[in-house]
């Protein structure tokens, strides 16, 4: 994923309260072009006394895990189809929803032997507001709280599906507003809003394949390749968002 979004606009945008920690958090943070799992993200969450942006780690740690590394990565998506009965996710799906503000993502596909990566965003780079899901974790040695997020994926729309047959959930202004809402228990509506993304929305756009190593952050990771091989189409992908 790419955040390069001012966090002070997307409070503005989500209409959200940075709170004094998640500001010192973020204000250590330069523009991030190549966020990892495992990874802390801002993502927006409805408590009882507003809405507000909150620091979590990207790969949900479900109440039951024995530990932060036995969850690992496994839970950096949620598939929409299956988020109602998972035991790792139906809680959150019914109380516990929040949004992960982010400018873009990646997908892959191989031609040769590269791994060409391809940044999907807004035609205008505006923020895409993708479902997530959130969750408290208790260490059981240190008793120490961590709080945790996942996105929620579904199939992909005719501009992803050129690379990948999954596409995080992209919620528009109305469906945030509502996936948000903790007062919507609705598991029917809720499942509703978990939809492929209008194709016009999204615009695929070919990157460095710097974006392969996760340690590679900056912005020469959104120059174009050299070679208009990026062009052709490949079914054989790689993917964040399965």
């Amino acid at each position: 994923m790419t955040m390069r979004t001012d966090p002070s606009d997307v409070a503005r945008i989500f209409d959200a309260e940075l709170g004094d920690e998640a500001a010192a958090a973020l204000g250590d943070l330069d523009a991030r072009y190549n966020v990892a799992p495992t990874q802390p993200i801002p993502v927006v969450v409805q408590r009882d006394d507003g809405r507000r942006i909150e620091m979590q780690r990207w790969g949900l740690v479900p109440s039951w895990s024995k530990s932060v590394s036995s969850a690992g990565a496994r839970y950096i998506n949620a598939r929409a189809e299956t988020v109602a009965s998972s035991s790792a996710f139906r809680t959150s799906f019914l109380r516990r929803r929040c949004i992960i503000a982010a400018d873009g993502f990646y997908e892959w596909r191989r031609e040769g032997r590269v791994k060409q990566p391809f940044l999907i965003h807004s035609p205008v780079d505006a923020p895409l507001a993708f479902a997530g899901l959130w969750a408290p974790w208790r260490d059981p040695v240190d008793g120490q709280w961590l709080v945790s997020a996942t996105v929620v994926t579904t199939t992909a729309n005719a501009i992803v599906g050129e690379l990948h047959n999954r596409m995080p959930v992209i919620l528009n202004d109305e469906a945030w507003r509502m996936w948000l809402d903790p007062d919507v228990r609705d598991e029917g509506l809720l499942q509703s809003l978990l939809r492929p993304a209008p194709d016009e929305l999204l615009e695929l756009r070919p990157v460095s394949t710097l974006v392969n190593n996760a340690n590679n952050e900056g912005p020469d990771l959104l120059v174009a390749p050299p070679s208009p091989a990026a062009e052709k189409i490949d079914e054989a992908a790689l993917t964040l968002f399965g």
